[in-house]
């Protein structure tokens, strides 16, 4: 009786185990990228082609935006669970009362910079007086740029700012504008070399501008699933182990996903240079830097309030 008793109760845990995990493997999250899949999104891309969302219990379904400016509105909207934005970006929408938290970071260091041409014409910032600067969407280079210009006691309206679209690049490499802001030092970079021009960046972080986590994701602040953002938050830190300690063979695995669009010399050589980008902890909260930056924002007009990161930074640990 005991006996049978006990192969009853065996039976029923392993019944509700396989069900709990049954459930668990149909829980669906939607993420919307800041843009088409490239090396700044590899391990979202490694987690998914090495299974480990799904040994998270979780089904990831990547998207792209057809408008990159639209993911964190989206999810703000509750039209999809999270999306990838940037720090700077996730500060001034919620200062503007969009209900969204930062639930991981993803590249942990800023990639944006203020480049130029390596010809020796314009060595150091102060060079840049009375010169062009292309910029491909209107935002806040008015703090970013004026800050970095005031370390070499160059004033903002000492230069001429040009929307040149997202043609930094071939703007730069036109003469069309003697330096571009919002070029990624780990692709316009190399996107130059490849046609043939040497690029001299100079680092927002080094000229006066505090550090930020440059790509950031995000999710709704009052919807949001805890267990879910949990899960894939340990898949993505062991995706991202998984690439440090194996990046070539990560690489051909990311290639794989989309071999026809990924497959090619510039993401080979940006995956190369964003290795070391990547957030090893991607669910490790630093409040300060996220106060230091709203700080920053708020001091130069960027954001009319000043929200305080304990209440949109929560702890996923």
């Amino acid at each position: 009786m005991l006996k049978n008793t006990l192969v009853r109760i065996t039976v029923l845990l392993t019944t509700l185990a396989s069900s709990h995990h049954a459930l668990a493997q149909d829980k669906e999250i939607s993420l919307m990228l800041d843009w088409f899949v490239n090396p700044n999104h590899g391990p979202i891309v490694i987690a998914h082609q090495k299974g480990y969302f799904k040994q998270q219990g979780i089904q990831v379904n990547i998207l792209e935006p057809a408008d990159p400016t639209m993911p964190p509105k989206l999810v703000a909207a509750g039209k999809v669970d999270m999306a990838i934005s940037y720090q700077p970006n996730l500060t001034i929408d919620v200062a503007a009362g969009l209900p969204l938290i930062r639930s991981a970071t993803l590249i942990a260091t800023p990639l944006n910079t203020l480049m130029v041409l390596d010809n020796g014409k314009n060595s150091e910032l102060a060079d840049l007086k009375g010169k062009k600067i292309g910029i491909a969407i209107a935002g806040n280079e008015e703090a970013t740029i004026g800050t970095m210009l005031a370390q070499a006691n160059v004033a903002y309206s000492d230069v001429e700012i040009i929307n040149v679209g997202w043609a930094l690049s071939s703007s730069l490499a036109s003469g069309k504008v003697d330096a571009i802001w919002g070029g990624l030092r780990n692709f316009e970079t190399n996107q130059l070399a490849l046609e043939g021009y040497q690029a001299k960046a100079f680092f927002p972080e080094e000229h006066g501008v505090p550090a930020y986590d440059e790509l950031v994701f995000v999710a709704n602040a009052n919807t949001y699933d805890k267990q879910a953002i949990q899960a894939f938050n340990q898949a993505l830190e062991q995706a991202t182990t998984y690439i440090v300690n194996h990046p070539k063979q990560s690489w051909q695995e990311f290639v794989a996903y989309a071999p026809d669009t990924l497959s090619n010399e510039l993401n080979q050589r940006a995956w190369n240079d964003t290795l070391t980008r990547f957030a090893l902890r991607p669910s490790a909260v630093d409040l300060k830097r996220y106060d230091d930056y709203a700080q920053f924002m708020y001091a130069q007009k960027i954001i009319t309030t000043l929200p305080k990161a304990q209440d949109y930074v929560p702890n996923f640990n």
